[in-house]
């Protein structure tokens, strides 16, 4: 496996600054932020993406993952998500998870992450109606991935509509296509009670990518510095061993936005001396 950083920790910094802070600490490939201020696709036109081409040619840093989560440029985290009440907000997640499919294709990406369909809160009686949106929405999208062959990455996440590995099975054994497939954030199986480990074994026939970033002992959602919380990274990291991965684990510390390149650092650190 490679490591590799997320620019979304880097959000005070230029896209440049990122990518040259990220190779210098010795990581192996970049994930790269599809939202202000490094690449929303409207924004993010041809003398960017050639800029940025090169300077990851330069620094021999290939893209592990786009993320495709966040959509801060529109709303916030989460919104707009998949399953909003109104069509037109559901739109736009269509169509910024299209634009992404595309700026993977320009710039040699091979996937991008997505929310697993959005917040549920108060309208968790109506799980299958918001599943339906969501099947509704992927295919939508799922063809434009095939003829580019870029694959769209569900990320189940505590709170959301996917946030567990068996909602993640029963959903995706629905849909008819193999470009959508699972980011494994092992930071979130753990915070909804599983067990990262056991569950790279039971979904291993989906994982494309992988996030890491540790989590304390209360499992609540907040990611901290590998090796500051209570995830055993010796045993995860020894699983997606086992199971023959040779793709990216991407470290993500958004939260370390005041500081992104010492947490950079004492990630990489921390993670070198298990695997190397």
């Amino acid at each position: 496996m490679k490591l590799a950083f997320s620019t979304n920790a880097f959000k005070r910094y230029s896209l440049e600054e990122a990518v040259r802070m990220i190779a210098e600490i010795g990581y192996e490939g970049i994930e790269l932020l599809c939202d202000s201020p490094h690449a929303y696709p409207p924004t993010f036109q041809e003398k960017e993406i050639k800029s940025f081409k090169d300077q990851i040619a330069k620094f021999k840093l290939p893209i592990s993952n786009l993320n495709a989560f966040t959509l801060y440029s529109i709303s916030d985290v989460y919104h707009p998500s998949w399953i909003e009440d109104d069509k037109e907000s559901r739109e736009l997640r269509i169509t910024h998870t299209v634009n992404c499919i595309k700026l993977a294709k320009k710039i040699g990406a091979k996937n991008l992450s997505t929310e697993p369909g959005g917040p549920i809160h108060e309208r968790k009686t109506n799980v299958k109606y918001l599943e339906k949106l969501f099947m509704e929405g992927l295919n939508r999208v799922s063809p434009i991935a095939e003829e580019e062959n870029i694959k769209i990455l569900i990320e189940p996440e505590p709170d959301l509509l996917l946030e567990n590995s068996n909602q993640f099975l029963n959903f995706i054994k629905n849909l008819n296509t193999n470009h959508v497939r699972l980011n494994f954030d092992i930071g979130h199986f753990y915070c909804v009670g599983e067990d990262p480990a056991e569950m790279i074994y039971k979904l291993c026939e989906y994982i494309e990518h992988f996030h890491l970033a540790d989590i304390a002992t209360n499992r609540i959602h907040n990611h901290l510095i590998p090796g500051e919380g209570s995830i055993n990274f010796r045993s995860v990291l020894k699983t997606i061993e086992t199971i023959g991965y040779k793709g990216f684990v991407t470290v993500e510390l958004y939260p370390y936005q005041h500081n992104p390149n010492e947490a950079a650092k004492r990630a990489y650190e921390y993670l070198y001396e298990i695997l190397y």
